[in-house]
């Protein structure tokens, strides 16, 4: 068994041993996983900055439209909010494939960075438009 040192030592040492992961090749279950959640990390980032630029083109829009005819901005942020929560519902469900498992939140992860990277390319299609 072992003592409270060493689970502190040990605790310690997992930042260390998740920055040496290579994503490229993860041999274990845990860096499957901790690959998946750094894909959707950079999923996420590129979503927010995508997003951001799709706002505010929808803003400038809506500022050279008369008060009564404005709106995109909010329906913008109103569709991001019910896709977030469809990205979460649909990404649990696909985790249960594995409910219970070491996998599955793998697959979660995997799950919402492919559902955010699809999302993400259409923002950015919706920010380069015409």
């Amino acid at each position: 068994m072992l003592k409270p040192a060493s689970l502190a030592l040990l605790a310690l040492s997992l930042p260390a041993a998740a920055q040496e992961v290579d994503c490229a090749n993860p041999t274990f279950q845990m860096e499957m996983t901790y690959c998946a959640e750094q894909d959707w990390n950079r999923a996420d980032v590129a979503l927010n900055a995508a997003y951001k630029e799709a706002r505010a083109l929808l803003q400038r829009m809506d500022a050279e439209l008369p008060a009564d005819q404005r709106g995109a901005a909010e329906y913008l942020k109103k569709a991001q909010r019910a896709w977030i929560e469809f990205r979460d519902a649909a990404c649990a469900a696909e985790g249960y494939l594995m409910h219970g498992g070491s996998a599955e939140p793998m697959l979660v992860y995997s799950c919402l960075a492919r559902l955010t990277d699809q999302r993400t390319g259409d923002l950015a299609a919706l920010a380069t438009a015409p």
